[in-house]
């Protein structure tokens, strides 16, 4: 380990009673802990000798003794050990997260050849031989079929020009005509007593996309003349919202 943390205030702290020769010592000392990675081994003698001091054997076994434990034959430091451990989980940590990605560009890479492969396959045109029709025709013609499946057919009651002109209504309110929309009309179509081209035949005069029973009666209430726009309007609006109002002459009254 050729970096640690170095604590000047809490250094400070500890050893302001050391002597020169005493700081002196316990800076080696650590340096030498910090660079092994390990405990120091060996008696005071053998370590002073291992970080050059081994002429002050008595100064370096003082500062051991006060701030290192002696384990039989190593020398261990609380505060060193803790930094030792967080430094190797850092590595770890490295090491899986550089494995990790190595793995991954690994795997984009092989994923990447299987793709140009199945592109390259893609492009290569095959002839079919005289008993198989083209592949591409096939596709065509499901996509047509499925087109088929989701367009409504007109009802038999119902004439080509109202159809038309009901189905490009719709198609500009981009509402598309489903057979869940006509059996709807249909349905108010019975309720106001008329037949279902002639719902389709108000709304492609009025300009609808769907039709209600309620518009109906609005219009008999009104002794025959036709709807103005703004009385169009009200009615539609207050069919929509399903509420009690309805429009008489022209003002609009609640009926309890």
């Amino acid at each position: 380990m050729n970096y640690y943390p170095f604590h000047i205030g809490d250094y400070a702290s500890h050893t302001r009673g050391l002597s020169l020769l005493e700081d002196l010592a316990y800076r080696r000392l650590m340096d030498e802990y910090y660079l092994s990675e390990q405990p120091l081994n060996g008696r005071s003698t053998d370590v002073a000798r291992l970080i050059g001091m081994a002429e002050h054997g008595d100064v370096v076994s003082y500062v051991l003794g006060r701030y290192f434990e002696n384990n039989g034959d190593t020398w261990t430091h609380e505060r060193i050990e803790k930094e030792l451990e967080t430094f190797k989980r850092k590595q770890e940590s490295a090491s899986a997260a550089g494995k990790a990605s190595a793995e991954s560009r690994r795997n984009k890479g092989k994923a990447t050849t299987v793709e140009q492969s199945l592109n390259t396959r893609s492009t290569v045109v095959e002839h079919p031989s005289t008993n198989q029709e083209p592949i591409t025709n096939i596709s065509t013609t499901k996509v047509v079929d499925k087109r088929k499946r989701d367009v409504v057919q007109k009802p038999v009651d119902v004439s080509q020009e109202v159809w038309d002109s009901f189905s490009a209504i719709r198609k500009a309110k981009r509402a598309p005509v489903s057979q869940i929309a006509i059996d709807g009309i249909s349905r108010e179509a019975n309720k106001a007593g008329i037949t279902l081209e002639q719902a389709l035949t108000v709304c492609c005069e009025r300009g609808w996309q769907s039709f209600k029973a309620e518009y109906v009666k609005e219009s008999s209430r009104l002794n025959g003349r036709p709807l103005t726009a703004a009385e169009n309007y009200v009615a539609q609006k207050n069919a929509m919202r399903g509420n009690d109002e309805r429009t008489v002459n022209g003002s609009a009254t609640r009926v309890a």
